[in-house]
């Protein structure tokens, strides 16, 4: 095998030059949990150190980013470096399933295990007496002067949320198919409308919110049923928002001539990104607002 045929059999694996921009995330990561610790015990520098944090993540993400779009467009990347982003992406998301799995099985514990066992033999008779154990409950200090609350219900926002985010997931594979066949019209008109979707999911989230607090009595600390509501919710309404940056970058690509139908793996780890959210969100609706 001559030279030249080797050199085109094997693919070349992308060695990026020495980068400043590891050590603004360390920095601020640092800031932003020390200011988020502070500002939790009330110490006066922890909004500032919040923001501080804030502010170094996000000049580090525009500049990291960027560099990473700018050496794509250039040609720098070549099936090796693709395959790793692909990897990359795929762990990220399993991550990012045990992240949720933790937090499910915390509610699990809570509801199957932990509250029934307190609601039965000794620790009803000796210690939570009259504590019954069904859910939704604030727990066996609902007793003890607990402010009552209400449930939120599955067949108000939460359902039209739902059937917003399985929209969703239509429109953004309709976007897909048209990057594929390179009609870049169905393609922006697609990310348009899951972006758009993405925004009124989170807004009717705030309003849910706003209506747990002042209408439910349904609150952060309203005992296991209240702190795992919020938690749940809570972190995944954060996912929908970084899905939604991250779509809405992807839209401002496509505007400048970004991806063809063969090179678009930004485009496609976004998309997996947001399909996994709305998986997360289904099981979500089940377990937490309909079962």
């Amino acid at each position: 095998m001559s030279h030249a045929t080797a050199s085109r059999s094997f693919d070349h694996y992308f060695v990026p030059e020495p980068s400043r921009y590891p050590i603004f995330g360390s920095i601020a990561l640092l800031l932003f949990g020390a200011g988020a610790a502070l500002w939790l015990n009330d110490a006066r520098s922890g909004p500032w150190l919040f923001f501080a944090g804030v502010a170094i993540l996000i000049y580090m993400l525009f500049g990291w980013f960027g560099q990473v779009v700018r050496e794509s467009q250039t040609g720098q990347y070549g099936r090796r470096v693709d395959l790793s982003f692909r990897w990359s992406m795929g762990w990220f998301i399993f991550s990012e399933v045990m992240f949720f799995a933790a937090f499910f099985g915390a509610l699990f514990y809570a509801r199957v295990l932990s509250v029934p066992w307190l609601a039965s033999g000794d620790n009803e008779a000796l210690l939570w007496q009259g504590f019954t154990g069904a859910w939704p409950t604030s727990g066996p200090y609902a007793q003890s002067g607990v402010d009552p609350f209400t449930p939120m219900g599955a067949w108000g926002i939460p359902a039209i949320n739902t059937l917003i985010l399985l929209t969703s997931g239509v429109t953004l594979t309709w976007a897909h198919y048209g990057l594929l066949g390179n009609k870049r019209s169905q393609l922006k008109l697609g990310l348009l409308a899951t972006i758009v979707l993405g925004a009124i999911f989170i807004a009717l989230q705030a309003y849910e919110y706003v209506h747990a607090y002042a209408d439910l009595n349904l609150r952060l600390d309203s005992g296991i049923y209240g702190s795992t509501f919020f938690l749940l919710t809570g972190f995944h309404g954060l996912h929908v928002t970084i899905g939604a940056i991250m779509l809405a970058v992807m839209l401002f690509r496509v505007m400048a001539g970004h991806f063809t139908p063969d090179h678009h793996f930004g485009f496609e780890a976004a998309a997996w990104y947001w399909h996994f959210v709305d998986v997360v969100w289904l099981i979500l609706f089940v377990v937490v607002y309909w079962l």
